[in-house]
C-alpha cells in the first residue's frame, strides 16, 4: 500500500491539481478538513464510481482521521483492481499538526473512535451492575461487548462503529452523506 506524508502531498499540490478524497462521517468532515480534500464517507465508497470520474494514470490521494479507514479505502480500490491509490500518513491530524491548510466548522463533534469507546464502555457497565443487582444473566450483555471488541480488533472491522456513523449526530447538518464504517 502507497503512503505519503502531508508535507510531500502539500507540496505535491503546490505543482498542479490533485485528487484527494476524505473517507470520514459527514460531521467530522464538517469539523475540520484539509482544504484541498472532498468528502467521500467510506461506507458510501465506490472505488468504480470515483474511478470513472478522473485520470486513471493519476493517484488517488485519501484521508481520514489518523489513517486507518483511508487503508481500508484503499483496500476496497485494490480489490476493484485499482492500484494508484496513496494513504496520506497521519490523515487530517498529522495535516493539521503540519501547520497545513484547513477548513475548520463552527461545530465540535466526538470522534467515532471516541464513541465506539463511550458505548462500549457504558454497555460493559450496565450488564455488570445489571448483573449484580437484577439477574447474574445480564453480564452476557458485557461479554457480548467485549467479544465484540476482540473482533473489531482482529478483522479491523467494527459493528458498533457501522451503527454509530449511521446516528443523526454524525451526519452533515442537513442531514445527507454518508457515514464511515470503522472507527479510528
Amino acid at each position: 500500500m502507497n503512503a505519503i506524508e502531508p508535507k510531500a502531498l502539500f507540496e505535491r499540490a503546490q505543482r498542479g491539481p490533485v485528487d484527494v478524497i476524505d473517507v470520514r462521517t459527514p460531521a467530522e468532515y464538517e469539523e475540520v478538513h484539509a482544504a484541498l480534500a472532498r468528502l467521500t464517507p467510506l461506507d458510501s465508497l465506490d472505488p468504480e464510481v470515483i474511478q470513472r470520474e478522473r485520470p486513471a494514470d493519476e493517484p488517488l490521494y485519501v484521508f481520514c482521521k489518523s489513517g486507518n479507514r483511508a487503508r481500508m479505502a484503499c483496500e476496497k480500490f485494490a480489490k476493484a483492481g485499482y492500484a494508484n491509490v496513496v494513504v496520506v500518513d497521519g490523515g487530517v491530524t498529522a495535516w493539521a499538526e503540519a501547520g497545513l491548510p484547513v477548513v475548520r466548522g463552527d461545530r465540535k463533534v466526538i470522534s467515532l473512535e471516541r464513541q465506539v469507546r463511550i458505548a462500549a464502555g457504558s454497555l460493559v457497565v450496565l450488564g455488570a451492575v445489571l448483573g449484580l443487582t437484577v439477574h447474574v444473566a445480564f453480564v452476557g450483555l458485557s461479554a457480548f461487548v467485549g467479544a465484540g471488541l476482540v473482533f473489531a480488533g482482529v478483522t479491523d472491522t467494527c459493528g458498533m462503529a457501522m451503527l454509530l456513523a449511521k446516528m443523526p449526530w454524525n451526519r452533515a447538518r442537513g442531514g445527507s452523506g454518508g457515514a464511515c464504517a470503522a472507527a479510528r
